[in-house]
C-alpha cells in the first residue's frame, strides 16, 4: 500500500479481483480487531480481540464513498480481491473513531452484550462528561477512547455489489430516487395487504410516509411544494391506518387518521377508520361523533356500514350501562 500509516499482509489470496470501487459500491466483509502496543524493547504486542464480526448476526456492509466514520476501512478494502483475507496494521491516528464505530456495530449486530457492558446514566450532566470524557457503555471501548492505540484489523472480503446491481435502502437514495420509489412502495404495500400480510404491508407504508416526511423537511410548511407532499402522504396514511386497525392498534389509527383529517376534514375513510378505532378503544362519544360526521356527508359508499356501527355503538352503551348497574348493585346493594 502507498499509505505509510497502513501495512498490509495477505493471508489468503482472493478468487476475483475488483477493477474499481465506484461511488455507492456495497461491500460485505468480516473483521477482527485487536489493539497493538509495544513492549519496553519496542516489540509489537497484540492485545486481546476487541471485536469479531463472526459473532454478530450478519457480516458488515458499508457503501464506498458514503463517509463511513472509519474511512480507513474503505481504503483497506479497496486494495482487496473478493474472498481475500488480509491483515492491516493501522496507525492509531487513522483509527480514533473506532470505539464509536464499534459501539454502533455491537448495538446493531451483536448477539450477546459483552459481560463488561457498563450501563451509564443518560442524565449525566455536561460538566461530568467533560471531566470524565465520553462514556460509551463498554469498558474496553472507554479505555481505547482514553488511550488510543494502533490496531490490527483482519478483513475477509465476502462480496462486492456495484451500484446498479442491488436495491438501495431509503437512506442511500437522493431526492429524485426517493420520489420515484413511492409508486413502487405503494404497489408493494397493496399486494401485501391483499395477501392479508398486514404487518409487512404496514411497514412498507410507514417507509413511504418516512420518505415523504424527510422530503417535507426541505420545504416551508404551507408552500405549494410542501402541500403537494402532504397530499401525496394521505393515501399512505390511510392504508397504514387500515393495516393498524386490522392489527388492533387502535390509538395508532386514531393518531394517523387525525393527521389526514387536519389536511382533509371531510375525508370519509379517515373518519370511518378513526370512528372504528374509537369504538374498539371504547371512546364512545368520539366514535359517535366520527360516525355521525361521516353520515352527514351523505357518502353512499359506507352509509349502510356507518348506520350498523352506530346501532352497534348504542347496543354496546346499553350493555355497558346494564353491566355497570349490576356491579354497583352487587357492590353497594347489601350495605345499610
Amino acid at each position: 500500500m502507498n499509505d505509510p500509516l497502513i501495512k498490509k499482509k495477505t493471508l489468503h489470496a482472493g478468487t476475483a479481483n475488483v477493477s474499481e470501487f465506484p461511488l455507492d459500491t456495497k461491500v460485505r466483509f468480516h473483521f477482527v480487531a485487536q489493539s497493538i502496543t509495544r513492549d519496553s524493547d519496542g516489540e509489537i504486542v497484540l492485545g486481546e480481540v476487541i471485536d469479531d464480526s463472526r459473532t454478530y448476526t450478519q457480516p458488515i456492509e458499508i457503501l464506498i464513498g458514503k463517509k463511513f466514520k472509519l474511512e480507513v476501512w474503505e481504503t483497506m478494502i479497496q486494495t482487496m480481491a473478493i474472498n481475500e483475507v488480509a491483515e492491516f496494521h493501522v496507525d492509531k491516528t487513522l483509527c480514533l473513531s473506532y470505539p464509536l464505530v464499534a459501539k454502533t456495530l455491537r448495538e446493531a449486530y451483536a448477539k450477546d452484550k459483552p459481560k463488561n457492558h457498563e450501563h451509564t446514566s443518560p442524565h449525566c450532566c455536561g460538566a461530568m462528561a467533560l471531566v470524565n470524557g465520553p462514556k460509551l457503555g463498554y469498558d474496553d471501548l472507554n479505555h481505547l477512547m482514553e488511550k488510543p492505540s494502533d490496531y490490527l484489523f483482519r478483513i475477509e472480503l465476502l462480496g462486492v455489489d456495484l451500484p446498479q446491481s442491488y436495491k438501495k435502502e431509503t437512506w442511500q437514495m437522493d431526492e429524485n430516487e426517493r420520489l420515484n420509489a413511492l409508486p413502487r412502495l405503494r404497489l408493494e404495500g397493496n399486494e401485501l395487504y391483499q395477501n392479508k400480510k398486514n404487518d409487512e404491508a404496514s411497514k412498507i407504508y410507514a417507509q413511504a410516509i418516512g420518505i415523504i416526511e424527510q422530503l417535507q423537511l426541505k420545504e416551508k410548511p404551507g408552500e405549494p411544494e410542501w402541500q403537494a407532499l402532504a397530499d401525496m402522504k394521505i393515501p399512505f396514511l390511510l392504508n397504514y391506518s387500515q393495516c393498524q386497525l386490522l392489527m388492533g392498534n387502535y390509538y395508532e389509527v386514531i393518531e394517523q387518521c387525525s393527521q389526514v383529517l387536519i389536511q382533509q376534514p371531510n375525508n370519509v375513510k379517515a373518519l370511518f377508520r378513526r370512528g372504528m378505532a374509537h369504538l374498539n378503544a371504547w371512546n364512545p362519544n368520539e366514535a359517535k361523533n366520527d360516525f355521525e360526521q361521516k353520515a352527514a356527508l351523505n357518502d353512499p359508499s359506507l352509509a349502510k356500514t356507518v348506520q350498523q356501527q352506530l346501532c352497534k355503538l348504542e347496543e354496546m352503551k346499553k350493555e355497558k350501562d346494564k353491566t355497570d348497574k349490576a356491579w354497583l348493585s352487587q357492590a353497594f346493594g347489601n350495605k345499610t
